[in-house]
Formats: C-alpha cells, structure tokens, sequence
C-alpha cells in the first residue's frame, strides 16, 4: 500500500501541531481532495496557498491591562462613538469590568448576548453586581454554548451571577454579541460586534456608543427573547401581575 502523502510542509505541520494546546477551540479535520493545483514545495509558484497558521502564546499577552487604557481612553458624553479593532489577546468581558469601574459607572439593569465565555467572565461580572455597578444582569447565551457547557460551565455561571433575584440567564439560537444599559445619569450605552467574552485568539471589531435609539431597539428585542426564553423562574411582581390578571379575567 501507497504512503498517504502529506499535504503540508515541516513547518505548517509544526503549526498544526501546536494549534491543538489551544484550549478555545478545535482544529477541524480538513478534507482537500484533488490538490494537484496546490505547490508541492515553496518554490513552485501558484495562485493558490494554504493557510498560514500561528500560534499565539498566552504569556505574551497582556489582558485587563490593554482593555484598562482603551476604556481610559474614552469619554463617556452624550452621542459619543468608538469603533476598534482589538488583538486575539484582547478580552472583551474584561473592558466591560474597566469601562464601568474606570468610569463610575452604574447601571440599574445590564444586558449582555454572547456565543460563548469563560469563567474568568462569569467572576468579573459577578465583581460587577457584588460592587453594585451592575444591578440587574440579563445575560442570553447560544444554544451551541448551552449544548457543550450544560455539564460545564452553565452550573457555575448560575451558582456565581444568580444573586438576590437579580440575575436572568436566557438561551436561544443566537449569534449576537452585544452589551447594552442605561446609566444611572441617563446615557444609553450600546456595545456590539463580533467579539465574544471570552478572548478568541482572532483579531476582532466592536463598537461602542452613546445612542438612544439603539439602545431602546436592542431594549425591545432581547426583551421578547429573555421573556420567552428565560430559564430561571422568578416571582412576579405586584404590578405586573395586575396586569397579567386584568388581561385574564376582564376585556378591555
């Protein structure tokens, strides 16, 4: 039986190698039938090339740090605007944790929609709600995060943020990545993007703005989400529930 030839050189099997330590995520199999078109060394020019693969090593990162001077860098005023494009090594949950405390700044309900996170986000929010930045934290996570952490994560994301009533976790089909609240000085903030939590090793954007429009648009929205696709079943509150027995037992 014929050898199986291998499709990659030294160094981009080394890469492919390395890139399995990487705990956030795993390299599919890669399936390249009829590759006859591909160079079977360096020097044999064509238009097409593998990917290049890198390996990005976690001790070179500097995390809260980088997500500390961007939110420094910012002016919390009304109509204000920042697009950025951030490193692998930048950890969104940790700039929400340093744009509230950098700022002072309080919410009394925050709502956040993420695909995936880690647990060193479940702690920073949880520092958030115990120091009183955060009141109430809606948080809506995918079915593809429920599915692989139902064992894992999710136990502790609900020992950790379900305090005191204040703390709703919703999962649905999602691939949003946002962050939206209303400061107790009254400025609508919205971040969004395609940075999850969790740091991906992928360079990412997001955008983060003072706008009331959008902030009352994203209000609606996941609002019908969480209400549909709440998974902690909370006590209902005086005058909700007039409404809801209202709406029952008479016609308007």
């Amino acid at each position: 039986m014929a050898k199986e030839q291998n499709l990659f050189n030294d160094e981009q099997q080394d890469a492919i190698d390395i890139l399995g330590d990487i705990g956030n995520f795993d390299i599919p199999d890669i399936d390249m039938p009829n590759l006859d078109f591909l160079p079977s060394d360096e020097t044999e020019e064509t238009r097409y090339t593998l990917p290049h693969l890198v390996h990005y090593n976690e001790e070179e990162f500097v995390l809260y740090d980088n997500a500390v001077k961007l939110a420094k860098e910012l002016r919390v005023t009304e109509g204000m605007r920042a697009d950025a494009f951030i490193a692998g090594s930048f950890i969104f949950g940790d700039f929400i944790e340093a744009f509230m405390t950098t700022h002072n700044c309080g919410t009394p309900k925050m709502t956040i929609s993420t695909l995936s996170m880690s647990e060193e986000n479940v702690d920073s929010l949880r520092t958030l709600m115990e120091k009183g930045y955060v009141g109430e934290l809606n948080l809506i996570i995918s079915v593809y995060f429920w599915g692989h952490e139902r064992h894992g994560m999710l136990p502790y994301i609900y020992e950790q943020l379900d305090i005191d009533n204040r703390f709703q976790l919703a999962v649905a089909g999602m691939h949003t990545k946002t962050v939206h609240f209303t400061t107790h000085g009254g400025k609508k903030i919205v971040m969004h993007g395609s940075a999850n939590l969790r740091s991906s090793g992928s360079i990412e954007q997001f955008t983060i703005e003072e706008n009331p429009k959008l902030h009352d648009f994203y209000e609606e929205q996941f609002t019908k989400i969480i209400d549909k696709y709440a998974t902690i079943k909370k006590p209902i509150r005086n005058s909700k529930a007039w409404d809801i027995f209202t709406k029952k037992y008479f016609k308007d």
